[in-house]
């Protein structure tokens, strides 16, 4: 075979059985944990079967002269995606998110394994259609979506990439203090911390906070542009509240930490995935680049 062959990667995560049992080491133990919290075991195996059902009837259906991969979500970081190949997500809407800073073009076509579970906004092939969209997928014919991304780059070099949002702040509860730059605009800041979010994102995170300080920013997935929002800042003697929400398109957002400890930056919710973001350091944030290459099917 070819070198040169197309790849269909499959991308999954541990399921919530699996977890379980490294958990209690036994089914046994596991089940005898659940009852006596009032809970059934057979709940978790049914979506166990149902995830691995799907899975196997994917990987049946790619072609038979293609290569083929699979990487759980946990080594996403040390598995290395080549320009051939095809990526095929079973499983939630976030696995897409999770997989998609570490593309760079590639179609991503979306599985979902539990309708009923799971919304399927980035998940939404149907399964008797994969066998045809894989190729097609290749040949540039499959209908897609180009979702902007959001870019977080440190004055450092480093950068993080989102497909929903970048957060910026502190990592507890405490305050995130820094200096906020947009356009002709600065202020300086006390607040819960800042996310920037795209299109996709729009509908999380960003969403919830929109309805609770009613600071609407319509964003379509594939516009070249990100919003900002501020979360809760505090008004004071040295701090300001007016430079709370806005659109980035042509400029970047500019933030300058001012937390001798603590500070963060990190992407689509994995805090463990972080910029140390202390005093002095700079970031800017905007639309990166790259695109997530969405199949919709």
């Amino acid at each position: 075979m070819s070198s040169n062959a197309p790849r269909a990667v499959f991308v999954t995560r541990e399921t919530d059985y699996e977890l379980l049992l490294a958990r209690h080491a036994t089914r046994g133990q596991a089940k005898f944990f659940l009852e006596t919290r009032g809970q059934d075991i057979a709940v978790l195996e049914d979506r166990h079967r149902q995830l691995h059902a799907t899975l196997h009837a994917g990987r049946a259906a790619v072609p038979g002269d293609w290569r083929q991969a699979e990487v759980k979500r946990a080594d996403l970081d040390r598995f290395l995606f080549g320009p051939e190949d095809v990526i095929v997500v079973v499983g939630q809407d976030g696995l897409v998110a999770n997989v998609a800073k570490y593309l760079d073009g590639q179609p991503v076509l979306g599985l979902n394994p539990a309708p009923d579970l799971y919304d399927g906004v980035l998940v939404r092939v149907p399964l008797a259609r994969l066998a045809g969209l894989l190729p097609a997928s290749v040949a540039g014919a499959a209908p897609a979506e180009r979702r902007t991304m959001v870019e977080a780059r440190l004055d450092s070099g480093e950068r993080l990439l989102a497909l929903n949002e970048v957060f910026v702040g502190h990592h507890s509860h405490q305050s995130a203090r820094y200096r906020i730059a947009c356009d002709d605009r600065a202020e300086d800041h006390s607040s819960s911390g800042l996310i920037v979010a795209s299109g996709t994102g729009a509908t999380g995170w960003a969403r919830s906070i929109m309805e609770a300080t009613h600071d609407a920013l319509p964003l379509d997935p594939q516009e070249r542009a990100v919003a900002f929002f501020v979360r809760e800042p505090f008004p004071s003697i040295a701090t300001g509240t007016s430079l709370r929400a806005g659109k980035l398109a042509a400029a970047p957002l500019a933030v300058t930490s001012r937390m001798n400890d603590g500070g963060v930056i990190f992407a689509d919710g994995i805090e463990q995935d972080f910029l140390a973001f202390d005093w002095g350091r700079n970031v800017t944030l905007g639309p990166a680049a790259q695109t997530l290459n969405l199949v919709t099917g």
